[in-house]
């Protein structure tokens, strides 16, 4: 695969205005970025999806580099958790919502930037339309079903993407243009031809996140996206970058087209197709799903019931149901915890928000434990609905 450097993905505007020269200066004696590349810069119209973990840091960065129009793809409200990565928000903004707290960020950075907000759930009726809007998406997203609505969209639209992903103290980056130059595509499907089995891969929200690695990942996805935009040096299309931050290691990998690849012709349905929650969990939970209340009457009333906590170790130091016993869903899942648990009387599993917990019930209801429920909304429906003074995460 060629590594020579793409074309510039967009013309240069008119002159730069004499504040601009002022403003942009340690850009503009850069040689290979200079007044054209700045001018470029100027010119682009670059897609954010997310105002999160790595969409703060590649906004801010975006802004300052002098991007002329930035979109922002974003309908969630700024809540504290936030905030220990998000840095495009602040305490102020708690309870805003968040595109309208990041364009106002962007503002006080660079006024010169036009911003525009698109406060809408991205999906398929609307994702084609809205890429063809601009020259380059940055997919700021968090999970699997976006990414390959990300990725097909922009294929349609004809348009390249920068990707990131961050987990705990681990992040990856690459660059995906179906329709790149030179026969030079590659797409994110080339990268995962299939999504991983449901609750394989946990959430930021499951998981945790360094805060500081959205901003080594979001920078280095900003600088893919200036090198694209201005044509400059070799983008890491056709390369997928890892970073380890325990070990301090940057590692490189070589993509290819899968073999078995088939043309992207029109977007699907992208949840069924993750699969967020198997059908066999589905079907678990739809027969044996109690709710915070009834589980507290239950206890309220003296029932014998075994309370099963399938959260992580640090999940259960934050918050745990009074009574509850720890055995992460892992254990469920490959059969070793199954003789620790009661077949004489109801069990109730529960996790953060109900997903894991689903997964663990539909083991057990295989394994014949057919008194087994488990907790809508998890431990913080029980936080929000019985036991206000849990903390919440």
């Amino acid at each position: 695969m060629s590594t020579k450097p793409l074309p510039p993905l967009v013309e240069p505007v008119a002159e730069l205005t004499r504040d601009e020269v002022s403003r942009y200066s340690r850009h503009l004696i850069i040689p290979d970025l200079g007044v054209a590349g700045q001018r470029r810069l100027r010119s682009a119209k670059v897609l954010v999806i997310g105002a999160g973990g790595l969409g703060s840091p590649a906004l801010l960065y975006l802004a300052a580099a002098g991007v002329g129009t930035l979109g922002i793809v974003e309908f969630d409200d700024v809540e504290t958790s936030n905030l220990q990565r998000q840095i495009i928000h602040g305490e102020s903004d708690v309870g805003r919502p968040k595109a309208e707290s990041a364009r106002d960020a962007i503002r006080e950075i660079n006024s010169g930037v036009q911003v525009r907000l698109h406060q809408l759930q991205l999906d398929s009726d609307n994702a084609v339309d809205l890429f063809a809007q601009y020259d380059l998406i940055v997919d700021g997203t968090d999970n699997f079903a976006t990414r390959y609505l990300v990725n097909d969209a922009a294929a349609l639209a004809g348009k390249p993407y920068v990707y990131g992903s961050i987990f705990r103290f681990e992040g990856q980056v690459s660059v995906f243009w179906e329709n790149a130059p030179d026969d030079r595509g590659i797409n994110y499907r080339d990268l995962y031809p299939e999504a991983p089995p449901p609750g394989l891969v946990p959430s930021c929200s499951e998981g945790g996140v360094l805060g500081v690695l959205c901003a080594s990942i979001g920078s280095i996805m900003v600088t893919e996206a200036i090198k694209l935009i201005t044509g400059i040096g070799e983008s890491l299309l056709g390369r997928l970058l890892v970073y380890d931050a325990l070990s301090m290691s940057y590692q490189t990998m070589k993509l290819r087209r899968h073999p078995q690849r088939r043309p992207i012709t029109e977007l699907i349905d992208y949840h069924a197709f993750c699969g967020v929650v198997s059908a066999d969990a589905q079907a678990a939970a739809a027969e044996s799903t109690i709710t915070a209340r009834e589980l507290h009457a239950m206890l309220t009333s003296g029932t014998d019931v075994a309370i099963i906590d399938v959260r992580e170790r640090p999940e259960w130091d934050i918050a745990h149901i009074d009574g509850a016993t720890l055995i992460p869903k892992d254990r469920i899942l490959s059969g070793e915890a199954l003789a620790e648990l009661p077949h004489h009387k109801p069990i109730v599993l529960h996790c953060k928000s109900g997903a894991r917990s689903a997964e663990a019930l539909a083991a057990l209801k295989k394994a014949g434990f057919t008194n087994a429920t488990h907790l809508q909304g998890g431990v913080l429906a029980w936080a929000s609905q019985i036991d206000t003074s849990l903390p919440v995460y």
